[in-house]
């Protein structure tokens, strides 16, 4: 008998054999060999994969999406009539991002145009 990872074959004439069952033995059913089902009872199929066996689109895509941003990719942002909390300066500069998940609203992230003061809410 040969044994590669969970299928078990015949020796004889290279056949698949059946799974274990209630018989003490595993009978092949082309050449009729006979193997004893003691030899299988503790068996161990140990396997493995490699992260790119299995492609996925949503992973290829992945790459495309932006995960970071710099003080470049922001931009001025627009200009309000808000009260800085550190200087009370009231005009600030504001920029949403959608940082939590689609059902929640976006953040808000807030610069002072006085003092550069920043600092975000959640709406």
């Amino acid at each position: 008998m040969s044994v590669v990872g969970s299928l078990i074959f015949c020796t004889d004439c290279g056949n698949l054999l059946d799974k274990l069952g209630a018989k003490d033995t595993i009978d092949c059913r082309i050449c009729s060999k006979s193997y004893p089902a003691s030899k299988f009872a503790n068996l161990k199929v140990v396997t493995t994969s490699a992260e790119d066996a299995f492609p996925s689109t949503l992973k290829m895509n992945r790459s495309s999406v932006k995960t970071t941003l710099k003080n470049d990719d922001l931009g001025e942002g627009a200009t309000i009539k808000e009260k800085c909390p550190k200087c009370g300066h009231d005009e600030m500069q504001y920029h949403t991002l959608q940082l939590r998940s689609a059902d929640e609203g976006a953040t808000v992230f807030y610069t002072c145009t006085s003092c550069g003061y920043k600092f975000r809410t959640n709406n």
